[in-house]
């Protein structure tokens, strides 16, 4: 029998030091009890259940069909970065032209391309509050120094200009939020925006990343962004993309919008990591932007539908503090009531505790709020059915009763 030698791999210092994804993590743990056969209710991935809308899947299949195989422009087509430009007009009233324009592959590579080409090592990068799961760990690649911001539950776990400007030091390169945020699905209005913006205009060595992934999904008033601000504009990366709003999480494809010399340092470290995105992605990326907002108006009115159903159910589960979301399709209740409390000698020490307790009591799975830098909190995805919903707050309701 072939026997391999047992062989010492030393791997390097910077994958060592990166966390797995806890959204993967979970979603796989999930998929594993499910291959034992348990029914699962899997509430802890950030994906949209509706199917890409179908004019979107037509033209990919003509871009087949019409020989777009080939290699493409690194920072994407021509065509698909002027209906970029075209968007950020009619969305947004932003003044870009093409050559501002990145596409990627999904917006976590345009987040990834903007701290590499921005933070160098021991530069202090402050991210905004809960957060994305993969911010920090990107800061870490770039060898920059992650420093939190903790938004309060009652503010609607929004960072302020104040605590803002408490915050900056000398080292500080680069400032990271989302809004609609994952995952407290809070968003910053315009004059929430302005005063943060009033604080980086008397920091100019200050750069700004702002996640705009969400922005389809907002039941509140017109989405702000903060590169309307002219004043700290050149100082500004918008990334955005299409797996949210049109339901195009497999296709990755995302693109930021920022000044030239930041666009062109993007797409240097691109065309040596990845060079341009799918050909075909990107001809459904700029069907999906020519046919404009319908699509991702009627699926947010029923992401809105949702959170309303659940945030009810919600209201029968003692000890869960939750804000209202005005975007995304999240909640993030905080759940530190349970803490200490346990069943069949198990103690239920901090979030992950329980969210494997009710991965394995429930079937219902969720991320722990470590992962997006509030640990006393719990992340559910509401992008899923209304059954499936009811019963996976119902099983969570009963878990939960169990703990003394």
């Amino acid at each position: 029998m072939y026997q391999t030698e047992e062989v010492n791999i030393v791997l390097s210092d910077r994958i060592n030091a990166l966390a797995e994804s806890q959204t993967i993590a979970m979603a796989k743990k999930g998929r594993e009890l499910s291959a034992q056969g348990f029914d699962v209710i899997n509430l802890s991935f950030g994906e949209p259940d509706f199917q890409t809308p179908q004019y979107i899947k037509d033209a990919a299949k003509k871009a087949i069909d019409d020989g777009f195989t080939f290699y493409t422009p690194v920072p994407g087509y021509p065509e698909l970065r002027q209906a970029i430009v075209d968007k950020f007009k009619r969305d947004n009233n932003l003044d870009y032209k093409p050559e501002n324009i990145v596409v990627s592959t999904g917006a976590k590579q345009s987040i990834a391309n903007v701290v590499l080409c921005l933070v160098n090592p021991g530069d202090e990068v402050i991210i905004f509050s809960p957060y994305w799961v993969s911010y920090e760990e990107v800061v870490k690649l770039a060898e920059g120094v992650s420093v939190p911001i903790m938004g309060t539950l009652e503010n609607d776990f929004k960072v302020t200009a104040e605590q803002l400007e408490q915050a900056i030091t000398s080292n500080t390169k680069l400032i990271m939020y989302s809004s609609p945020c994952n995952p407290t699905g809070s968003v910053f209005d315009a004059a929430e925006l302005e005063a943060i913006a009033r604080v980086l205009e008397k920091h100019p060595q200050v750069y700004v990343m702002a996640d705009e992934i969400y922005e389809y999904i907002n039941f509140g008033e017109k989405h702000a962004s903060m590169a309307s601000f002219d004043f700290i504009k050149d100082r500004v990366i918008t990334v955005n993309g299409f797996s949210k709003g049109y339901a195009m999480t497999g296709w990755r494809v995302g693109y930021i919008a920022a000044h030239k010399d930041i666009a062109t340092a993007c797409d240097k470290i691109q065309s040596q990591m990845t060079s341009g995105t799918c050909s075909i992605a990107q001809k459904a990326a700029y069907a999906a932007l020519q046919g404009g907002k319908s699509a991702a108006e009627e699926m947010s009115a029923v992401y809105l539908r949702r959170r309303d159903l659940v945030l009810n159910l919600m209201k029968d589960i003692p000890g869960f503090a939750t804000n209202v979301p005005s975007g995304a399709f999240y909640l993030f209740p905080d759940v530190s009531y349970y803490f200490g409390k346990s069943v069949d000698g198990k103690e239920i020490k901090d979030s992950f505790d329980l969210s494997m307790y009710l991965l394995t009591d429930a079937h219902v799975a969720l991320v722990s709020g470590d992962a997006f830098g509030a640990p006393q909190c719990i992340r559910f995805s509401y992008a899923t059915s209304d059954e499936k919903l009811t019963e996976a707050m119902d099983r969570i309701k009963n878990s939960l009763a169990k703990l003394q």
